[in-house]
């Protein structure tokens, strides 16, 4: 799951979480590939490939596989499949927004799976366009918390390269950018020495729907059923709760 800033500690979890039952992994791995195919399998010339190898580095993804994605994608190596981006716009509990980014090579599977786990949690699949147009495409960089590091510092660090704003998440500051300012961005924070979690692309929700523990636990449920879909990449959302429900979480 992703866009939602509140939510940064339970995604880190929920990552974990992924990674032992590998379906982190692959889509890492889907990502690399994609990456080389379109932009070259040279990470010095592919900033969007830099980071995708980047984040599986940082997610323990083996090396080898991380070279065989390079070399499928980039046509070194056979066995690439034939993969295609697209996004699916649905409502979850309580009327929050969901939007499904599906890397797929199969579109009738994907569409299927997609549908299946909205209207088995709660949910429908939307018309294109009705959902979409609460989210605006941003860079997001997050960066883990040092001892004396504080907010002003990154600020510093990034304002310069395009960062718009720097927010406080408790374990991670969250920076946010123009999609295109990212590579810039992400350099200036490797200048300046500052390590990072992620760089990429993501949908961020213009408004977001405020959920009670109930709703917030439907919602996560959704999400966890879209992400153990096959063919789903980025599963973005519009609900956040208060910090009482957050701690309600995280107790249970």
């Amino acid at each position: 799951m992703a866009g939602h800033s509140k939510w940064a500690t339970t995604k880190h979890k929920k990552a974990a979480l992924d990674a032992k039952r590998g379906k982190l992994f692959a889509r890492l791995v889907k990502n690399i590939e994609v990456s080389a195919r379109t932009g070259g399998g040279d990470p010095a010339a592919n900033p969007t490939l830099y980071d995708a190898i980047q984040k599986a580095k940082r997610n323990s993804v083996p090396a080898d596989n991380i070279e065989r994605a390079v070399k499928r994608g980039s046509g070194e190596e056979t066995g690439g499949a034939d993969w295609e981006t697209i996004m699916y716009e649905g409502y979850g509990p309580g009327g929050v927004a969901f939007l499904i980014e599906c890397l797929t090579d199969n579109r009738n599977r994907a569409a299927s799976d997609v549908r299946v786990a909205l209207t088995r949690n709660g949910g429908n699949l939307a018309d294109p366009g009705s959902v979409s147009y609460l989210f605006s495409r941003k860079g997001v960089i997050v960066v883990p918390k040092t001892e004396g590091m504080t907010e002003d510092d990154i600020l510093d660090a990034v304002l310069e390269a395009g960062a718009e704003e720097v927010e406080d998440q408790g374990e991670v500051f969250e920076i946010r950018t123009e999609p295109g300012d990212v590579v810039a961005v992400r350099t200036a924070l490797q200048d300046a020495g500052v390590e990072y979690d992620s760089a990429e692309a993501q949908f961020v929700p213009a408004t977001e729907v405020e959920v009670d523990l109930e709703g917030a636990k439907k919602c996560l449920r959704l999400v966890d059923a879209l992400e153990d879909c096959d063919d789903v990449q980025n599963v973005f959302a519009n609900f956040d709760a208060s910090d009482e429900v957050m701690a309600q979480l995280d107790a249970e």
